[in-house]
């Protein structure tokens, strides 16, 4: 709207000044024009009426000594007479006092004189501002024989036109100035009106989640073509909360689904010795038999055995099923660690902590269980190394603490890097692949992050952090 306005400002304006210039140059040639023929009619009239001298080329100078100046003054016009070979014969331009230069008409103007349709050919100069219009025709004598040729200058000062167009053309930019500023105010609260519509949208589409319940737009004044955008937008709304819910349901079934198969598979392993176990007492139960205690001793000490097992399978779902809770205490995590390592006899274990002393608020058990978790699984990484190492280190970082886990062990393959926190998912022949996931349950229940650097045959690094406060 402002570039329209300020194109339409700058076309008028030169349209103006061309149209202004065209009109001017017209005005000076029909009002020399005018001139010119009132000053032809009185030579004519002098040549016919009020002269005594025989009318010709000779006695031109003559008859117009003195009456030329008159007819110049009265016209405003300069007047030079020349003979048909263009050599002056009397000027307007100087009195008897003083000299002109005595320039003849040049040849080719003579030419194309005689040439002309009309024989008439007008000139028009513009020097510095002052404008010059000079017309050459024939004097003809009262037989209309070509005597002589006449040269009228009409000297026009278009200073005071120039000032009038400017003069108008200030006026027509204080006009256009104000336009400019209604139209750069018009401007402002139309597109403000626009795009505070558009700016509601466009937060509420950037707080849009796939988590959470989004809420509708609602607009109380808006064009058409917003309403129908914003309507667009509800509609997407109401179709990504039933998509939100089949997905949420979809993922509990299959969720449900995939730990009902981890805990009958875990479950079914110590069934079956339980099963081979009570199918062997009853095959040679004898109750006769000497050794019949021990025998019965032996037989139940089995099945406690494996009621165990299945009874530590149980706490591991129970444990990984509930988020940890996030109980908080002033602890000193330096000697807290050294505490869970102390548990651990390998001996190519280290401990390196950074800082002499540093207290988080944290969990100690579930700081301990951090820690010996990410070791286990080093010692596990590191049992088939010659020269086995592995570093436990704890620094203070910004409002931050870590803990830096590195082992010397076989490392992780790529192809399983995004698996390792999955639940259920193991390299090891036995175990239930719930430690790290549980552990990574635990860091984000405190606003900290686990990760890990591996490379095959170099070794693994795990890097928990956790905020002290």
């Amino acid at each position: 709207m402002i570039v329209l306005v300020l194109l339409a400002s700058i076309l008028i304006l030169v349209v103006t000044v061309y149209q202004y210039d065209e009109q001017t140059k017209d005005y000076n040639i029909q009002r020399f024009e005018r001139k010119e023929a009132t000053a032809k009619e009185t030579i004519e009239l002098e040549l016919k009426n009020k002269t005594t001298y025989p009318v010709n080329t000779q006695n031109l100078s003559k008859i117009f000594k003195e009456r030329i100046y008159e007819i110049s003054s009265i016209n405003k016009l300069n007047i030079s007479i020349y003979n048909l070979e263009g050599k002056l014969l009397k000027s307007s331009k100087a009195n008897a006092f003083e000299k002109i230069e005595e320039n003849p008409i040049p040849a080719v103007l003579l030419k194309e004189l005689a040439e002309n349709s009309n024989h008439r050919i007008l000139k028009s100069v513009e020097d510095n501002k002052i404008g010059f219009q000079t017309s050459y025709s024939y004097i003809h004598d009262p037989k209309y024989k070509r005597i002589g040729i006449l040269e009228l200058q009409f000297t026009q000062d278009n200073s005071e036109i120039e000032k009038e167009l400017e003069e108008f053309i200030s006026r027509l930019a204080l006009v256009y100035v104000l336009m400019f500023i209604i139209a750069i105010s018009l401007a402002y609260f139309l597109s403000s009106y626009i795009t505070r519509s558009i700016k509601t949208i466009s937060d509420k589409m950037e707080q849009t989640r796939l988590h959470k319940r989004n809420e509708k737009i609602i607009l109380n004044k808006a064009s058409s073509e917003i309403m129908v955008l914003v309507e667009a937008y509800n509609n997407m709304i109401d179709e990504l909360e039933e998509s939100v819910a089949k997905l949420a349901q979809t993922e509990r079934e299959q969720a449900w689904r995939e730990m009902a198969k981890q805990i009958a598979h875990e479950i079914k392993n110590p069934l079956t010795p339980m099963r081979l176990t009570v199918q062997n007492f009853e095959r040679k139960f004898d109750p006769s038999d000497d050794n019949i205690k021990e025998k019965l001793a032996e037989y139940s000490q089995t099945l406690i055995q494996q009621i165990d097992v299945m009874s530590s399978i149980a706490s591991a779902f129970s444990d990984f099923a509930k988020m940890p809770t996030q109980k908080r205490e002033e602890i000193e995590i330096i000697s807290v660690v050294k505490f869970a390592l102390d548990i651990f006899a390998e001996t190519y274990i280290k401990y390196l902590p950074l800082e002499e002393k540093l207290c988080v608020n944290l969990d100690k058990t579930q700081l301990i269980r951090i820690v010996t978790n990410l070791v286990k699984n080093a010692i596990q990484a590191t049992n088939k190394e010659e020269n086995p190492l592995i570093e436990v280190k704890v620094l203070a970082e910004n409002n931050n603490v870590k803990i830096i886990v590195s082992d010397n062990g076989k490392g992780i393959p790529d192809d399983l890097i995004d698996l390792i926190f999955e639940p259920k998912f193991t390299t090891k022949s036995s175990g239930m692949g719930l430690g790290l996931p549980m552990i990574k349950n635990i860091i984000e229940a405190y606003g900290g992050n686990i990760s890990f650097t591996s490379k095959v045959g170099i070794g693994t690094v795990f890097t928990v952090v956790l905020p002290r406060d």
